[in-house]
């Protein structure tokens, strides 16, 4: 069940990447469907019966988590914030040119303008 639900979160944060037409709400469908990988790969590594790999003074012969998953998903999460990041820097760049954060009306206002080459060269 939990499953289907996490399906469910990364199917709904795709299907706002491709049908939105905000730019704004492109990234945070971008942010939903990563949410949702993250906490399918959270779920398939979580293991009960498995103890922290801390080792107390008394070392005892028990089953430790592997370490390896906690960082695999730490890194994600800050890259996929970095990335965020860099695509909202991105549509605030767009939204200084446009009016508007619709992707529709961008690629009409790029169409309509003449390209600008600019041919200077330094000796």
């Amino acid at each position: 069940m939990l499953e289907a639900f996490i399906f469910a979160v990364i199917l709904l944060g795709f299907l706002g990447t491709i049908f939105k037409q905000n730019l704004i709400m492109k990234i945070v469908s971008m942010d939903v469907m990563s949410t949702g990988v993250i906490a399918y790969y959270v779920l398939i590594a979580a293991r009960s019966g498995f103890f922290t790999p801390i080792l107390p003074e008394t070392a005892r012969a028990v089953d430790y988590a592997d370490p390896v998953p906690q960082a695999v998903i730490l890194t994600a999460i800050v890259i996929g914030f970095s990335i965020q990041a860099l695509m909202l820097v991105g549509t605030m760049k767009l939204a200084r040119d446009n009016p508007t954060l619709e992707t529709h009306e961008i690629e009409k206002s790029m169409v309509s303008q003449p390209q600008s080459t600019s041919k200077s060269h330094r000796s």
